[in-house]
């Protein structure tokens, strides 16, 4: 924990933090606004799974663009523009009457535009801390983050319940514009520029390092997914316990990851914690009572900003700074393709039979991220000495300031 202390001290790292959290504070919010927001219109969690799925596959196709295009625009620019398009859209969806499908196109131009903050995040960091602080940064942002989940579907949920679904939307708009901007007007935001890089995109992706870590992130994300759409079907009739059952699974994710998190790595490192997940996941599809939910996923929580810390440390380290931002959107591809295959799989189990069966799908994805972990093991890079960083380009960093 006290290496924490010494990072946060270090000058423009606490507020550069907390204001990503802000701007990506909508993550949280968005998926069970959404699902109650579509099932409340339409009295249908297949269709609640498919808008969900609307966002992650628009944001899937987009974010490697997006993020490649802040090595040529730059990142204000590229974060002004898509956060405008992001909040007016979300503005449309919550407060307009459209047909479902219109719902589901809006949902994809919605993800298309959801702005690259974890990438330009992620970009910064190696670029304001030492080589053996940065696995700690990530982890501690993978446990920060977490606050995202776990007041998030609880703020969601209470406005939902409260007031309306619409008021939820429109709540997470507001926290996109006003924590977009705190972030955007961060100075390193201005100060780090990414080399432009001459390969084709896409060229990341041959790197077996950030592949495995793009099809594992997807794997265990479609597991929260999953996990997230069960518990609201379960809970659904009372927003708020949903709300406080998936803040549980959070808050399990938050304490492994301060916890854990600047633990020693090895190349079981993944799998032992990808393991953890698994085992939640599983106990958790065994008995539908709310109480018996929220304790096994706490448990599947502690495994998650710990796995999450690693797997960008280990992407940090098998890259050149010009594609860390590339390959970082490639891993939030990953993951919203994850959440959009883990909500819609879920929805369709719910209509088909029931909430736990969407548990046990979440459980099967689990036990998938343990297996490709083990799969990976021979192409983890070798971050025993605690050193992790990008690799040198050809060309220097281009720094102002």
């Amino acid at each position: 924990m006290s290496g924490y202390g010494q990072i946060l001290r270090l000058p423009g790292i606490a507020p550069l933090i907390a204001s990503q959290l802000v701007a990506r504070s909508p993550g949280g919010m968005l998926s069970i606004a959404i699902i109650m927001h579509i099932h409340n219109l339409f009295g249908s969690y297949a269709f609640a799974g498919l808008a969900v799925a609307s966002f992650s596959v628009g944001a899937a196709v987009a974010g490697p663009v997006t993020s490649r295009w802040m090595s040529s625009w730059g990142m204000r620019q590229v974060l002004i523009l898509t956060t405008i398009v992001f909040v007016a859209t979300l503005v449309v969806i919550a407060s307009v009457d459209l047909v479902f499908p219109a719902y589901l196109v809006a949902g994809v131009l919605l993800g298309a535009a959801n702005p690259p903050v974890q990438s330009a995040v992620r970009t910064i960091y190696p670029k304001i801390v030492n080589a053996k602080q940065l696995t700690a940064v990530f982890s501690l942002d993978a446990s920060a983050q977490e606050l995202i989940w776990v007041l998030g579907p609880m703020i969601a949920a209470l406005v939902a319940v409260q007031f309306s679904t619409m008021a939820a939307l429109l709540l997470t708009a507001v926290l996109a514009l006003g924590g977009g901007l705190w972030f955007i007007l961060q100075p390193s935001v201005g100060m780090v520029r990414i080399p432009h890089s001459s390969r084709r995109i896409g060229t990341v992706l041959t790197k077996p390092p950030v592949f495995f870590m793009v099809i594992i992130g997807m794997a265990l994300i479609a597991t929260c997914g999953a996990i997230e759409a069960g518990t609201v079907a379960e809970l659904g009739e009372d927003g708020i316990a949903s709300g406080i059952v998936l803040a549980a699974f959070s808050a399990g994710s938050l304490t492994g990851g301060l916890a854990i998190g600047n633990a020693k790595v090895t190349r079981w490192s993944l799998v032992r914690r990808m393991t953890v997940v698994a085992v939640g996941a599983g106990l958790a599809s065994i008995v539908m009572n709310a109480w018996w939910i929220g304790a096994m996923l706490v448990l599947a929580g502690l495994g998650i900003a710990p796995a999450l810390g690693l797997l960008f440390t280990v992407v940090s380290s098998s890259v050149r700074f010009s594609d860390t931002a590339e390959a970082y959107g490639w891993v939030g591809t990953g993951q919203l393709i994850g959440s959009a295959l883990g909500s819609a799989a879920a929805g369709f189990a719910v209509d088909t039979g029931g909430p736990q069966t969407a548990f046990v799908v979440g459980a099967l994805l689990a036990v998938i991220t343990v297996v490709l972990s083990i799969i990976a093991r021979p192409w983890m890079p070798d971050l025993n000495d605690g050193a992790a960083g990008p690799l040198p380009d050809t060309a220097p960093t281009q720094v102002i300031g």
